[in-house]
């Protein structure tokens, strides 16, 4: 039997309409639809009626074993001459594991292809009125995972380079390690009274927002019950969102608090 195809795509940050039109084509196509936990489920229905609809969400400390069945189910179902479609919220390759789905199925010689998708870290901050880049604030943008913690041995970024090198920065993952984050910008060299926000449910109806500073935002998250999924943002670029918090006004009670 003739291998199918795998198209892994990006289905976007949790507003179904960000979607590309490419991606939207790719789940209508689908025999087989293999669908992440923070995708928006309201993409489901553009499937066709004799789809098969595979959940591969990843609970905390079961990652390893999920992504290796997810491997597995990738190959399995294209060596049955089907049509994939792997469905990942954001963007596939920000930190979504694209790269390395994509190189079982080359070892296997399954075709693929992969389909970018709008990422958290520059949707949510729009959708929260701040632009990751600006002619005034802000030349360089950067991002990174912010789950690695230095006592579990897995803090393997540049500090100094984040601290003193960018001008934006957006943390992936980082809302359980949001006091650790801002001491260490803070101890390389990034002033404590640099802008932070903390997106949660980005570019969605339960999109919630603080804002802080390096000093006070984890004080402010705290209060205000904010967790995960949610963007955090560090930057000059923040500070715009005062006059172009165009989604707050569309959906009232967004702002969560600024201090």
């Amino acid at each position: 039997m003739t291998n199918g195809k795998v198209y892994i795509v990006g289905a976007g940050p949790g507003d179904e309409k960000l979607i590309t039109v490419y991606g939207l084509e790719c789940i209508q196509q689908a025999d087989v639809i293999i669908y992440d936990r923070l995708i928006n489920k309201n993409l489901l229905k553009y499937a066709k009626n004799d789809a098969e609809l595979i959940y591969c969400g990843k609970e905390p400390g079961k990652h390893a074993l999920i992504q290796e069945w997810i491997h597995e189910l990738l190959v399995e179902k294209a060596q049955q001459g089907k049509i994939v479609t792997r469905l990942k919220g954001g963007d596939p390759c920000v930190f979504g594991r694209a790269g390395e789905e994509a190189e079982v199925l080359a070892h296997h010689g399954i075709p693929f292809v992969i389909v970018p998708g709008v990422t958290a870290g520059i949707a949510a901050a729009a959708y929260a009125g701040i632009p990751v880049t600006h002619r005034e604030y802000a030349a360089s943008f950067t991002i990174v995972t912010g789950h690695g913690r230095q006592e579990k041995g897995d803090d393997r970024l540049h500090w100094e380079g984040l601290a003193k090198g960018s001008d934006t920065i957006a943390f992936y993952m980082g809302v359980g390690n949001l006091p650790y984050i801002c001491q260490k910008l803070i101890e390389h060299g990034k002033p404590s009274n640099t802008p932070v926000a903390v997106i949660e449910w980005g570019t969605t109806e339960r999109q919630r927002t603080a804002v802080g500073t390096l000093q006070t935002i984890a004080d402010v998250v705290k209060k205000a019950g904010l967790s995960h999924p949610a963007i955090i943002l560090v930057g000059e670029v923040v500070r715009l969102r005062e006059t172009i918090q165009w989604f707050a006004e569309m959906n009232r009670g967004e702002t969560v608090a600024t201090t």
